[in-house]
């Protein structure tokens, strides 16, 4: 499949000096092209951090990050944007849709700053929320709808343009059991749809659905094995 990602010897230091915390501190991993990947530690153990890095919302102190091919350890805020926009779709625990657009609009707004024209727009937002059972829901706001739903016109806006990379922090956070449930079966089915999905989460169980799962703790990989997911 070849590798998607792949970290060397990267560290997060704040505080440089006397006082500093190693948020991650000489972390190496790869992520081959169509895995499905949790990553797992408790609060204050690095994952966020190692989160922020992956998706391109911050960039190490230290080592190198190749992304698709590029090494973006020390790129612009700029040009970081550029990379968020092409090739990473984010699911976030809060959703982060906008209150006063539909369904479809929301989907539809992150493809406007791409440049995408309306008429693929449409089609793409529409496939999109098809593929997470809401072709039913599309003009509704998000205050017409459930948590559930929310996450599912998030997860929309996410792969609407099929970026290689999926990078899902704590979807489930927000949800009952049912709701998270649904949204880890659409997870599993983006990864048989050979998307590379990476899971953030605290929760063993969540993790377990994933193939492969990564520990993080004091800022290190504690352990990384394969899992076989369900």
């Amino acid at each position: 499949m070849g590798s998607l990602i792949e970290i060397r010897d990267v560290s997060k230091i704040y505080n440089p000096g006397e006082n500093e915390v190693r948020a991650l501190d000489g972390v190496n991993l790869t992520i081959e092209r169509g895995e499905f990947v949790a990553i797992i530690g408790q609060s204050g153990s690095g994952k966020s951090t190692l989160m922020n890095i992956l998706g391109c919302l911050d960039v190490p102190s230290k080592g190198t990050y190749i992304l698709n091919g590029e090494d973006v350890s020390g790129l612009s805020d700029d040009a970081l944007s550029d990379i968020r926009n092409k090739e990473i779709g984010f699911i976030f625990q809060g959703f982060n849709l906008i209150a006063n657009l539909t369904a479809q609009e929301n989907v539809e707004l992150p493809l406007i700053y791409r440049g995408v024209s309306k008429k693929e727009r449409q089609a793409l937002s529409k496939t999109a929320l098809e593929k997470v059972g809401l072709s039913h829901r599309m003009d509704h706001r998000p205050n017409q709808m459930s948590g559930g739903q929310q996450q599912r016109v998030a997860i929309a806006r996410a792969i609407a343009q099929a970026p290689p990379v999926i990078l899902a922090d704590e979807p489930t956070g927000n949800l009952d059991s049912a709701s998270s449930e649904e949204i880890i079966h659409i997870l599993k089915e983006l990864h048989k749809d050979n998307r590379t999905v990476i899971l953030i989460t605290h929760d063993n169980d969540i993790a377990a659905q994933a193939h492969r799962v990564i520990r993080i703790k004091d800022g290190k990989i504690e352990r990384d094995y394969q899992n076989g997911g369900e």
